[in-house]
């Protein structure tokens, strides 16, 4: 019984590798050069909406801003 169960087991595992193996090669690749210039356009394109670079226009604005605390003496 114990052999039987590992055996079915080995065989869900290998089945689901295999399943796997075949979503990655449906995946439509393109070459890196492709992919960096069309990486780097879209940072241009969203440069003036990136607040790493431009900064928040308030403190308000910003939503990792340390929240205030009220403190009662």
């Amino acid at each position: 019984m114990f052999l039987y169960s590992r055996h079915m087991s080995n065989h869900h595992q290998l089945r689901r590798m295999v399943e796997q193996l075949q979503r990655e090669a449906d995946i439509q690749r393109i070459k890196t050069s492709e992919a960096s210039s069309s990486l780097m356009r879209y940072i241009q394109e969203h440069e003036a909406e990136d607040y790493l670079l431009v900064g928040f226009s308030s403190q308000r604005a910003n939503p990792f801003r340390e929240k205030s605390s009220c403190a009662l003496l």
